[in-house]
Order: structure tokens, then sequence, then C-alpha cells
């Protein structure tokens, strides 16, 4: 398993995960300075929701030097497509299993990474900091305690 820092104080400890798609073909690491580089989100909107096959989109938004794909891993493949807004998504994918392991925005793509936390081997390690789009929330899911909400995502 991933190491996981249990300090919840104010001294930053550096964190190192690991993480791949279900077939394994590919694999990354995700090297953060402290946990609080990475900023866990739920999304809510419907390109999200359609994207990751459930009620919502969950990721780690990561400045892009942290994130990089392991020497031995395979190659992503690209999708890019209107995220339903008018902006562009790039999200990078295994050609081999179809799992979805990152995404970025036009804006964002020579920034930061936004990481699938469920392709992280160990995803209780980055907890989520907040929701967006919080007005599309299917009714019968409950907002996350202790999170901030906002309906519009910016970056």
């Amino acid at each position: 398993m991933a190491g996981i820092n249990s300090d919840h104080g104010t001294s930053k400890e550096p964190l190192c995960l690991t993480g791949n798609c279900y077939c394994k073909n590919l694999s990354y690491t995700l090297k953060l300075e402290d946990k609080n580089d990475a900023r866990t989100t739920l999304c809510h909107c419907k390109d999200c929701k359609k994207a990751f096959g459930g009620a919502f989109g969950l990721t780690a938004k990561c400045p892009i030097q942290t994130f990089h794909y392991t020497s031995a891993s395979g190659k992503p493949t690209l999708h890019v497509a209107n995220n339903g807004s008018g902006s562009t998504v790039y999200r990078e994918f295994c050609n081999k299993c179809g799992s979805y392991i990152c995404e970025y925005g036009e804006q964002a793509k020579d920034a930061f990474r936004y990481v699938v936390v469920g392709s992280l081997d160990d995803p209780g390690a980055l907890p989520p900091k907040g929701e967006f789009f919080c007005s599309e929330r299917e009714t019968w899911m409950p907002k996350i305690p202790g999170t901030f909400q906002k309906d519009k995502i910016k970056e």
C-alpha cells in the first residue's frame, strides 16, 4: 500500500502515492511536497457523471510536475472533447482496459493534472476538500461533511 501521512498538523511532509489502471498497463507516481498540494473534489456536473459512469466525478487537482507515468508504464490514450460548456477537456485513459487516469482543461493543461482518485492505490490518502456543481447533485446524495460547496468551477 502507498504511504499515508498520519500527521494532521501544520508541518509539511512529503507524500508519494502510486496508481494505475485496472489492467496495470498504465502506472504512475504522484509526488507531493505535502498532501495539501492536492485538492480533491467531487464534481456533480453531467459531463463528470458520464465520464466516471457514476453519480459524480472524483479527482485530485495536483501540480503537473508532481504527476509522472512510470518508466515501465504504457502510453495513455488521449480523448479531447468539449466538456459540455464550451471548454476543451483532455482525458487520458488506458487503451487496453479503458480506465480513466487523469484529465485537464485547456486553461490548466500546462499547470495541473486532475488525477482520478479511484486510480490511486490508496485513494483514502487524499480525502475530498469540496464539491462543485452542487445544484446537480443527485437528490439522494448528502453533502460531504466538512467540505466547501460551490456550484461552478474556477481554475
